[in-house]
């Protein structure tokens, strides 16, 4: 791209970006803090200044003062669909478009629509709406966050399926964080006022423990204070000439490996709202035709993960995995090359790896920094 096509596509990019809505997004450590209390409110204040604001979807899980905050206020119909012989209701996406309100509340951004529904998850609703220009306000909890989901699972023992990839929560204009004490929450709870009482017990023992809601918490309190630095980062960056972070994953065909490095790299990456790159060599070996389907699902399955949380795929075919990780870094001015940690046995506890070993020597003399990640 020549320097007159870099400015003029900056310039369509800013156009596109001012004709965008605007995208609030309320964070909270768990069910039960008070997001779509808060989005109501919000919606009640912003009708009485004379804004043109509808329900998109707002789920109360029939809690009462939930439900009592939602009556009287205009409420766009859900879209009935048949699934599986039942009728279900979902989001219309199309009837928010054609209605067009200047602010649009959309609860629980990481729920899968209903089979059949133009897109698989309601974040790409949001999108879609944000694109048409109207504002949105929306509600997610820290355990959908995609880049997460290892640290969530290893806090609670449980592995949240429903996930809204980083990307998504970095196009927020404004992330705000509802805040609990552990105590509090744990309270509403045995109130009855996030679950039924049948099911209260059952929480209890999971999510709503009180170590795990403490260690929530911080994820929580941690990615919002995240989400403002990136923002401050980019307001200077954008003045200043300053040295671009750039990061390179690097990941073999085993998943859970190559998928913690992957989660942990997009949080780096992320944080600094840098470019990154996830790359796999693969070697004589490791050919389609010689490595197990589950292992090519699996690598597919990580590239899919990695596309989500927004890097650029490099596959590259080499005899050597050293030498094709230190073209790229030269190639595409990596500052900081993510790797697992290397597999060492107890005669070789004090020499690494070749592979390793050759990229320390090649990347010592440079401002490479190398991550080895667990």
């Amino acid at each position: 791209m020549t320097e007159k096509d870099k400015t003029v596509q900056h310039f369509l990019d800013l156009i596109q970006k001012s004709r965008r809505g605007k995208f609030k997004v309320y964070i909270g450590m768990s069910a039960g803090v008070g997001k779509t209390y808060r989005m109501l409110q919000e919606t009640r204040t912003l009708l009485r200044n004379g804004i043109d604001v509808k329900i998109g979807f707002i789920e109360t899980h029939n809690r009462k003062e939930t439900h009592e905050l939602l009556e009287g206020l205009p409420v766009i119909p859900r879209r009935k669909l048949f699934y599986k012989g039942k009728e279900l209701e979902e989001m219309d996406l199309q009837a928010i478009i054609n209605l067009h309100p200047e602010v649009v509340i959309v609860d629980e951004l990481a729920h899968t629509n209903i089979e059949g529904s133009k897109n698989e998850k309601r974040w790409q609703d949001v999108m879609d709406i944000l694109a048409v220009g109207i504002n949105v306000i929306s509600a997610v909890n820290i355990q959908h966050i995609e880049s997460l989901n290892e640290e969530v699972k290893e806090i609670t023992g449980i592995e949240v399926k429903e996930r809204v990839p980083d990307r998504v929560l970095a196009q927020a204009d404004e992330v705000v964080n509802i805040d609990l004490t552990a105590e509090e929450l744990i309270n509403r709870l045995k109130e009855g006022k996030i679950y039924q009482a049948d099911k209260i017990e059952t929480a209890l023992q999971n999510f709503f423990k009180s170590d795990h809601i403490l260690q929530l918490r911080e994820l929580a309190l941690k990615e919002v204070a995240s989400q403002v630095e990136r923002k401050v980062e980019t307001e200077v960056s954008s003045r200043s000439t300053g040295i671009q972070e750039v990061y390179l994953a690097c990941i073999s065909t085993q998943e859970k490996s190559a998928k913690n490095i992957i989660r942990k790299t997009a949080r780096m990456a992320n944080h600094f709202n840098s470019k990154w790159y996830v790359l796999y060599v693969q070697t004589p070996k490791e050919k389609f035709d010689k490595i197990p389907l589950d292992k090519q699902r699996h690598l597919i399955n990580n590239f899919k993960l990695a596309t989500e949380l927004g890097a650029e795929i490099l596959k590259i075919k080499s005899t050597s995995v050293a030498n094709a990780i230190i073209e790229q870094v030269n190639q595409r001015k990596i500052t900081t090359i993510c790797i697992g940690k290397p597999k060492v046995g107890l005669f070789s506890y004090f020499f690494y790896p070749k592979t390793f070993l050759d990229i320390l020597n090649n990347t010592s003399l440079s401002d490479t920094d190398i991550i080895i990640l667990s």
